[in-house]
């Protein structure tokens, strides 16, 4: 059923399943433009996403001890937004401030003339903050976001948004909710190496059983590092036969305990490994076979990482949750998980709160994202360099210490791993390529992040670097490497 918004500013929502049970509609008399937010955002966000309240109060703009609704009504704060605006909503000398730390051009309205440099005045804004409440931005946000993942093949299941204040926090309300659909279900799968935070439960289903600070409910499960460890394997044979033993085998131990399975499209801290389309395929497979809900971890790989939009439409599988971050809002804190209405449901009021989450400026960072992607074509851009900078990165293995290139084809991320050569380890050249690159020739020089696994440079651009751009910065980065052999004085 598609239903349509009361408030024409917010367009309808894709359809989405009408038969599950909605918490009881909050109206208030006079608010027609609020009653329209709040029925609109019942429907795309669980009541796990903040505390219960009564009120539901919907904010347009803030100033002070201020708060207005979109009907106009005018609300003194007495929240702070949960003790977060001390100073009041957006003061005006504070925001001239943040403005200046970070090196932007002032508005005209904050550069203080004709009447001197801002003070103790107050800018009617929207609020920073949000704690226990709603803004017009939260429920644009959140239908955009729902518009575009149920648009894409993979995302028919996802049909409500959990908002977070990072990626490892909204792993951490993916996996509450897996656990919360049956508390005598209580076995987590893992893939081996991934990365997906480091506190809670993130943390638990980050790397391997030898790591500190393990979980008894989580167990790990192998990921195919051997078959897919450079892109010249990209077209073999997929044998998964010692990955279905391993998952009968976890079967058999734990049964119906087991309530979910939790990965990465493809390892991005453990060595940007990038599996063929079968494993993934595989453990969907077992998903739906045991009733586990299927937990893709997309903080790294979606909004074009892959080439597509999101990691599972390259993949061809249908996760019952995502989790998207990092990209999500271009440099604004803040993430989400999308999955279903269903398992959201089995978190009560205010366990999947915190002070944060969906607040106004992430959920601007988010829009500014989506309208820049609706107004150039990035994706295909990605196309276009994608090969340029993937045969150069291939040119580099002509070097004694590259060993491996892994990345997506048609992608913009990739793994670069070293070897061991002339008695220097491999972390040692990987280090070592960094700093070269950095250091480059003086004025320039290129940045990237110290190795991951110790020996693995990641490759990751911004999607909008032009083919130019990228054949030059390739060019200097295979000479400036190269300088790494001239260097060596005990090579052979």
């Amino acid at each position: 059923m598609n239903r349509v918004c009361e408030n024409p500013d917010l367009v309808g929502l894709p359809p989405i399943r009408s038969d599950r049970e909605l918490p009881e509609r909050i109206v208030h008399p006079r608010e027609p433009r609020g009653n329209a937010v709040r029925a609109l955002v019942q429907q795309l966000e669980p009541k796990t996403q903040r505390t219960y309240t009564p009120t539901l109060a919907v904010l347009s703009k803030s100033a002070g001890i201020f708060h207005w609704t979109p009907d106009g009504r005018q609300l003194y704060d007495f929240t702070s937004g949960v003790l977060v605006a001390n100073l009041g909503h957006n003061p005006e000398l504070w925001l001239e401030r943040f403005w200046h730390y970070l090196g932007w051009s002032l508005p005209q309205r904050l550069t203080g003339q004709p009447d001197g440099p801002p003070t103790n005045h107050f800018l009617p804004a929207a609020p920073l903050t949000s704690y226990n409440a709603l803004t017009e931005l939260e429920a644009e946000a959140s239908r955009r976001l729902l518009e575009l993942v149920r648009s894409r093949p993979g995302g028919k299941r996802l049909e409500q948004v959990l908002w977070a204040a990072s990626g490892s926090e909204a792993i951490i309300k993916a996996l509450w909710a897996a656990l919360a659909r049956d508390r005598h279900r209580d076995i987590i799968l893992a893939t081996r190496y991934g990365f997906h935070g480091k506190k809670g439960l993130a943390g638990a289903t980050t790397g391997c059983e030898t790591d500190r600070e393990r979980d008894p409910r989580v167990r790990f499960i192998s990921f195919p590092m051997n078959e897919c460890r450079d892109v010249s394997l990209r077209d073999q044979p997929f044998d998964p036969t010692p990955y279905q033993r391993e998952l009968d085998a976890l079967v058999a131990q734990y049964g119906q305990r087991i309530t979910a399975l939790i990965t990465e499209p493809y390892l991005g801290g453990g060595g940007s490994y990038h599996p063929p389309k079968a494993y993934l395929q595989l453990l969907q497979q077992y998903c739906r076979e045991h009733d586990w809900v299927l937990i893709l971890d997309e903080v790294q790989s979606a909004f074009g990482r892959t080439g597509k939009w999101f990691a599972f439409e390259q993949y061809e599988i249908e996760p019952d949750i995502v989790v998207l971050g990092k990209g999500l809002a271009n440099g604004v804190p803040g993430a989400v998980a999308v999955g279903s209405s269903d398992l959201f449901a089995a978190l009560d009021y205010a366990e999947g709160s915190d002070t944060y989450s969906g607040n106004p400026l992430t959920c601007a960072g988010v829009l500014a994202t989506l309208d820049c992607f609706a107004a150039q074509d990035i994706l295909g851009n990605v196309r276009k360099v994608s090969p340029i900078i993937e045969e150069e990165l291939v040119r580099l293995k002509d070097l004694p210490f590259v060993g491996y290139v892994r990345g997506e084809p048609g992608g913009m991320v990739w793994g670069v791993e070293m070897w061991d050569w002339a008695g220097r380890s491999a972390s040692d050249w990987a280090n070592a390529f960094v700093l070269e690159c950095y250091l480059g020739d003086g004025p320039t020089g290129i940045h990237l992040l110290g190795p991951l696994a110790k020996k693995v440079i990641r490759i990751a651009p911004p999607l909008v670097i032009t083919p130019e751009q990228a054949r030059t910065a390739m060019d200097l980065m295979y000479r400036w490497a190269s300088r790494l052999l001239q260097a060596c004085t005990v090579c052979p």
